[in-house]
């Protein structure tokens, strides 16, 4: 029988982490370790800042771990022509996942039609790879998460994501929930910030999260083996 807990096998839960290297003080050595983190416990993703897309698609080269990157990050505020810049540079640079941020004070302005056409544009730079649109919930009201939500989809992204890592609070289970219930089955939701314990990762992976951002990877996936006696 495959060693479980709370219902979860190993690989599903290694299945919904991004393993985050995206702190800004990141070198080239720890950047190369994360990866081969990732490789080890095989997570199913790396999310790499994006300078750092060409030397990781080389090191995950052969792995099935896949390459996703950010832009506009962390604060969605660089104008809509650089982040379609960059989805298109990170692409052709081999990214097979984007973490985008919206633009928050268009979205806290009302300036719906805005946001959805930026990731729109987004969307179509990023030429088939998945687009996860990153509400920063931090600055939100329930209204106003529940629009982004709304917006993310018709512009035809692939997942809402609740936070960046970079603002006051992160992925909350009542967040999960709230935007699981504000989109198709069709668009995925993705938990960030915060995450850094086993039972916090079921927790949301429970109320409707698909994919997590992680930095603390490896201690939520020994725990499980312990915990699962696999």
């Amino acid at each position: 029988m495959t060693p479980s807990f709370r219902g979860f096998t190993y690989e599903q839960v290694a299945g919904a982490i991004d393993h985050s290297l995206l702190r800004p003080e990141l070198t080239a050595a720890e950047v190369e370790a994360g990866c081969a983190l990732a490789d080890r416990y095989r997570v199913v993703s790396v999310c790499c800042r994006s300078v750092d897309v060409p030397p990781v698609v080389s090191l995950l080269a052969g792995s099935p771990v896949a390459v996703g990157t950010v832009v506009g990050f962390p604060h969605g505020s660089s104008p809509t022509e650089l982040k379609v810049h960059e989805a298109r540079l990170v692409r052709s640079q081999g990214a097979a996942e984007i973490d985008m941020v919206l633009d928050i004070g268009w979205l806290r302005a009302g300036e719906l039609a805005r946001v959805e056409e930026e990731i729109r544009q987004v969307v179509a730079a990023a030429d088939g790879a998945a687009v996860r649109v990153i509400l920063e919930n931090a600055y939100l009201s329930d209204e106003q998460k529940v629009a982004a939500c709304k917006v993310v989809e018709a512009a035809g992204a692939d997942y809402v994501k609740t936070s960046s890592g970079f603002a006051p609070s992160g992925a909350t289970v009542e967040d999960i929930r709230l935007m699981r219930a504000s989109v198709s089955p069709r668009v995925k939701v993705k938990a960030a910030h915060g995450v850094r314990t086993l039972d916090a990762l079921l927790d949301v992976m429970e109320a409707g999260a698909a994919r997590c951002g992680a930095t603390a990877t490896a201690r939520i996936l020994d725990d499980f083996t312990a915990r699962a006696g696999g």
